[in-house]
């Protein structure tokens, strides 16, 4: 009945929200799967799967002229990882628990530790799925080089943000508007199928043409990635800058927006999931 509270220093309590981050995170990675090995797996077979068709693709439509000159896999796995780690980034936020959440009963939970762990599970599993990927293309393809490995892995980083960050601003939407983010943030996701410019290369794209996709964050970082990756280009109409300006107006707005929300909470919005 009586409990005696103690007192944490300011070290104490940073290394209990990274433990309850990291229990967040073993629960959000095995969301998927009772068997977290599986999960894993189908991850990576979604991943493998779209590098096929698009490989398959470009070679059906004699598209492979258009890539940039190197090695063409790792120019279609260049694009594909980036996608998907911006995808599963924003969905994982959008799918996290909110502040009604029954989990949020716990005494030590709240939504920041429940946001952090979707962020960091989507982050390790897209990495681990690319390493997976990676290394086997290198041993049952072709041995993979890549230019800048650092730079590449810097823009994966970045898309990753970027796909967090855009995911808080339709979490702090989604208890008002529920239906509203589910269409708008798929409508982003199958936009992003194209205007990701995965399939090519901003330095490739007509004046008239290239406003259409230069809006989009995850296109710069896609055309930045592929200049870290290939020794032979250099992207001139993409910035790291512009994608990290918008990761940081993003993350502002969802913040504000779910520290908003959460004082207003109500039972009832789960009933309108």
């Amino acid at each position: 009945m009586y409990q005696k509270r103690e007192r944490k220093t300011p070290l104490g309590g940073v290394l209990a929200m990274t433990e309850l981050v990291y229990h967040g995170i073993v629960r959000d990675v095995r969301k998927t799967h009772n068997n977290a090995i599986i999960g894993l797996f189908l991850n990576i077979v979604q991943t493998l799967i779209l590098v096929a068709v698009f490989y398959v693709m470009f070679s059906l439509l004699g598209l492979r002229g258009s890539a940039i000159r190197g090695d063409f896999l790792l120019y279609i796995m260049s694009g594909v990882f980036l996608f998907m780690c911006h995808i599963k980034a924003m969905s994982a936020i959008i799918g996290s628990e909110g502040p009604t959440s029954p989990m949020m009963k716990h005494a030590t939970m709240n939504t920041i530790v429940a946001i952090s762990a979707a962020a960091m599970s989507a982050l390790y599993i897209q990495v681990l799925s690319m390493g997976v990927v990676l290394f086997g293309a290198h041993v049952a393809i072709a041995p993979i080089e890549i230019d800048d490995p650092v730079g590449l892995m810097a823009q994966v980083l970045l898309a990753w943000l970027s796909g967090v960050c855009i995911g808080l601003v339709f979490l702090a939407l989604k208890p008002w508007m529920p239906s509203f983010v589910s269409v708008t943030s798929m409508i982003y996701m199958r936009a992003n199928m194209i205007a990701s410019g995965k399939m090519f290369v901003a330095n490739s794209l007509p004046g008239h043409i290239l406003p259409f996709f230069i809006w989009n964050p995850l296109f710069h970082t896609i055309d930045q990635a592929r200049g870290a990756a290939f020794i032979n280009y250099n992207p001139h109409f993409t910035s790291p800058t512009y994608a990290l300006t918008i990761a940081v107006i993003f993350f502002a707005l969802g913040m504000m927006g779910e520290f908003y929300t959460r004082k207003r909470a109500s039972l009832s919005w789960e009933a309108r999931r």
